[in-house]
């Protein structure tokens, strides 16, 4: 991959070079970029004009006492005042849209890109990772082109212009000046590695940080369930703890390169006005010459004092653009072919593996599939059975093409899917997981999931259709109920429903179902169970059974083991041959007979 979350040593070179990337944003909206670069210009040549009238000043005004000549620069200094307050807040305005409008679209175009790669990069990252990509860096990618870059570029300028002035009023005095640059330029460099390389550590702390918090808030029940409030607390303070250590450490850094500038900058002004007064004295320059050296002197002081402030939040920025523009830069494992083979223009739901051998790009050393063979007809309910590691569920992630298999075919209606687009494939597809993703939503939005912009009428259809609608009415506002997080307020049986219910609209050829009665109690079983004989009616179904009396209406049962189909058959034959799934049916009838006798006694 890509990106690497954790490969944030800061081992190779930093610098401001990721910054670039984000150009190309900036220059979607040349008016913002054209009236923020005049703005700029009009300011800092209206401040460089400053020492000219300062010297008319003192070597002419003040001499010859001339009232009329005071009033008229006075009144000069008024205008230019009101031009560089017109100036500073047109830059203000065009400077701060423009890093607003930038880090929106960067926004939009991460979340777009994070919602297009494949299942194997989030096998490995951790959702709070992206959130904190999404908040954190992006705030400080907007302070950059915002405020920091504004501030940036207009040292930059004033500090030229104040140098080029320079130069044209005492070219003896500016070349002690321009001696001490470097004194200045070379802490800047050296130091501003440093906070480059703790910014992006600080960043990467932090987003630890803010995963460990997502991750805990999203499972409170389970956190509160345990007493686990001090374990879980404790290890959160720790990450906090550790993202301030590295955080003040870049603070620390930065605050050292601060000093190092400010304090070059200015001993080196005190020693050009010690030089100018000795000239002054020997008449070989006049006062007001002096005065306009100095304060050209005290603006270019100035504006390197503050390019070394901006210095490091522009390397923060720079590492927070690189974290966004590695997600940006992240292939997805699973894209659509050059030119994709349309699937047949009828859908049945056909499904066949042929001599399919798979391993999770995370576990390459632990296959889950070795040379998996079988195929579903349209219209057949197959089930898949065996125990926990079989391989069950990697079947359907192939299905749906979360992940390419090492070797072999699996095919839709006839099509290598690889050879497809995925989103014609999935879009044939519809599931119902054991484990129901409902989101913080009403319930009509979380059913609509299943095709957006149905009509309402065919969203309360499918309702119906799932057994759901006797539950829905009873709620307070309906359909427009909210269900909270991850559907909180609604039972384990009424968050099937609400999924079965998206599956029946999605009205999909093939459907699959990874066992979802076996968390429910009697009551909703019985319910869930008549809405997927429903739902199943016409359609390609593929079931996979953790509990064995779900699978007794399949037509074909696949029994897995290791990866493998090790037995093929009805519930009857396979109960005769007397091998892994008998034991299986065994266990659990016997066992459920027994706890039934135990409860009825």
């Amino acid at each position: 991959m890509a990106v690497t979350i954790a490969d944030a040593d800061g081992s190779k070179r930093r610098s401001l070079q990721p910054l670039r990337r984000i150009l190309p944003y900036a220059l979607r909206y040349p008016s913002l970029v054209i009236g923020a670069i005049i703005s700029l210009v009009v300011a800092a040549a209206t401040t460089l004009t400053l020492p000219l009238a300062v010297r008319r000043m003192i070597d002419h005004g003040f001499s010859s006492a001339d009232t009329t000549f005071v009033a008229n620069y006075f009144a000069m200094l008024v205008v230019m005042a009101a031009v560089l307050a017109l100036a500073s807040a047109c830059r203000y305005y065009f400077v701060i849209t423009l890093g607003e409008r930038v880090v929106a679209d960067l926004r939009k175009d991460v979340f777009t890109r994070v919602t297009e790669l494949s299942p194997v990069f989030f096998d490995t990252v951790q959702s709070g990772e992206i959130v904190s990509r999404l908040s954190a860096d992006t705030t400080q990618v907007k302070s950059a082109v915002g405020a920091t870059a504004s501030v940036a570029l207009r040292n930059t300028i004033l500090g030229l212009g104040a140098v080029g002035m320079m130069v044209v009023t005492s070219p003896k005095l500016s070349s002690l000046v321009i001696a001490a640059i470097p004194l200045v330029v070379l802490p800047l460099v050296a130091f501003g590695r440093s906070v480059r390389r703790k910014s992006r550590m600080a960043q990467d702390t932090l987003a630890h940080a803010t995963a460990y918090a997502s991750e805990q808030i999203s499972s409170v029940r389970t956190l509160q369930a345990f007493t686990n409030e001090t374990l879980v607390t404790g290890k959160f303070f720790r990450a906090v703890e550790a993202a301030y250590e590295a955080a003040r450490s870049s603070v620390k850094a930065r605050a050292v390169l601060t000093f190092v500038a400010i304090f070059t900058i200015f001993a080196s002004v005190v020693m050009v006005l010690w030089f100018g007064s000795r000239d002054v004295l020997t008449g070989a320059i006049s006062p007001g010459t002096l005065g306009q050296f100095l304060i050209y002197s005290v603006f270019a002081a100035g504006a390197l004092g503050a390019l070394s402030e901006v210095w490091g939040e522009l390397s923060q920025a720079a590492g927070a653009a690189e974290r966004l523009t590695e997600i940006l830069a992240e292939t997805p494992a699973i894209v659509a072919p050059l030119h994709p083979i349309a699937l047949p223009a009828v859908a049945t739901g056909g499904v066949s593996f042929d001599k399919v051998s798979f391993a999770y790009p995370a576990r390459p050393d632990m296959p889950a599939l070795h040379e998996l063979s079988f195929s579903v007809k349209p219209g057949e309910t197959v089930a898949i059975v065996g125990p926990s590691g079989a391989g069950k569920s990697t079947v359907f992630s192939l299905i749906l093409r979360y992940y390419d298999p090492l070797a072999g075919t699996v095919s839709l209606d006839g099509v290598d899917i690889r050879k497809a687009d995925p989103k014609d494939v999935r879009s044939r597809i519809a599931i119902v997981a054991q484990d129901v993703t409902i989101f913080a939503a009403t319930v009509g939005e979380n059913i609509a999931f299943g095709r957006p912009g149905a009509p309402a009428r065919d969203v309360a259809q499918a309702a119906r259709d799932a057994q759901a609608d006797e539950f829905i009415e009873r709620l307070e506002h309906g359909f427009d109920t909210e269900v909270g997080e991850r559907g909180v307020m609604l039972s384990g049986g009424q968050r099937q429903r609400v999924a079965i219910a998206r599956a029946v609209l999605r009205d999909a050829p093939l459907l699959l179902l990874d066992e979802a009665t076996s968390a429910l109690d009697a009551t909703s079983e019985t319910l869930v169970q008549t809405a997927l004989e429903r739902l199943m009616k016409g359609r390609t179904t593929i079931v996979i059974a953790h509990r064995l009396a779900t699978v007794l209406k399949a037509d074909r049962i696949l029994v897995m083991d290791g990866g493998r189909i090790v037995e093929e058959g009805t519930h009857a034959s396979l109960v005769k041959k007397g091998g892994l799934y008998a034991r299986l049916a065994k266990l659990q009838f016997e066992t459920g007979a027994s706890v039934f006798r135990g409860a009825a006694e």
